[in-house]
């Protein structure tokens, strides 16, 4: 299984059950995922529920599209393929509906469509039943290289916020949460608990402690692997989840920055006067001084100096992790 296949497994089964994974668990009664395309009728009860998923992007390089739906329906694994462009319907049984692939002019747009018919006034729980659940959308550009969806403009997203996902940028993957470009899973994870919110470690060690009877009332094939998978963890996986600190050389940052007729540097000495506005934590180092390490430059615009203060313990380990405090150039003095 590639690092992309794994991701959108755990992605897929996420919120599928929650600890302890009883049937019996309120919070188990219904079940909460991300990314759910509703049946039009209920669909159209609220502003917050859809009945289709839509991402569009756009192509950098050309190259041979396809697509896919990655999906739950009736507790099971649905796939829909689209080998090219163009449309495909799917009957999963409780859940009817269509799903496209279009291009026109480098921009793309992958959807899926719900047209189960399904009676007025049905609940939550039993529109459900009639859903597509976890919805993904993959797109692929074979031999091309997508615009990253977080920097292309005049792209409508339905339902969904599509990043890169592709080492290449040939893969956009249209995700049922926020995520960053190109987002991974930590090398150490022993898999998907259905529960990413959590501490992988610490709920680990309560899937282990389960009771025999507990686990005797997972009869949810999902989630009875899942059990099984936790059992054999091993003491060494078990700790390599505690933590660990991957220190990644920054970037250097601006060379000089002028604000005002001021020349900052980084190396030179300035006095701290912190503006209005600031927590009480930057208004302690009022009348320090302080070392400019790094000069940034923010997606606004604004010159912002990366600091390390004298005089205040801890400092030098600051420096070495690169754990700053940031002032603007107007909260700062050039000593005489």
């Amino acid at each position: 299984m590639t690092d992309l296949e794994q991701l959108v497994d755990t992605l897929l089964w996420e919120g599928y059950a929650l600890y302890p994974y009883t049937p019996g668990a309120t919070k188990n009664a219904t079940p909460t995922p991300f990314g759910i395309v509703y049946p039009p009728v209920y669909a159209r009860g609220s502003g917050a529920t859809h009945d289709r998923m839509r991402m569009e992007c756009l192509l950098a390089d050309g190259g041979s599209l396809s697509g896919a739906v990655r999906c739950l329906a009736g507790g099971r694994e649905r796939r829909i393929e689209l080998a090219a462009p163009g449309e495909a319907a799917f009957d999963f049984g409780a859940v009817r509906g269509r799903a496209g692939l279009e291009v026109a002019d480098g921009r793309i747009a992958l959807w899926v469509l719900n047209e189960t018919e399904v009676p007025e006034g049905l609940d939550r729980a039993g529109a459900l039943e009639h859903s597509l659940l976890s919805t993904h959308l993959l797109a692929h550009a074979d031999g091309g290289r997508f615009v990253s969806p977080l920097e292309a403009s005049g792209c409508e997203q339905v339902n969904t916020w599509p990043v890169l996902a592709g080492e290449a940028d040939d893969v956009v993957l249209g995700a049922a949460i926020m995520l960053p470009d190109h987002p991974q899973l930590a090398p150490e994870s022993r898999g998907s608990l259905f529960d990413s919110t959590e501490i992988e470690e610490a709920l680990l060690l309560h899937v282990m402690a389960l009771s025999d009877e507990e686990r005797s009332q997972a009869t949810d094939p999902a989630v009875k692997a899942m059990i099984e998978r936790a059992a054999r963890t091993t003491p060494a996986e078990l700790m390599a989840l505690h933590g660990r600190t991957t220190m990644h050389e920054p970037e250097r940052g601006e060379r000089e920055a002028t604000v005002d007729g001021v020349t900052y540097r980084p190396g030179d000495t300035v006095l701290l006067r912190p503006g209005p506005g600031r927590n009480a934590q930057d208004h302690l180092v009022t009348g320090r001084h302080a070392t400019i390490e790094r000069i940034y430059v923010d997606y606004d615009g604004r010159v912002q100096l990366a600091v390390t203060v004298a005089g205040v313990p801890g400092q030098d380990i600051m420096r070495d992790i690169r754990r700053y405090l940031f002032f603007r150039p107007d909260e700062v003095e050039m000593p005489a």
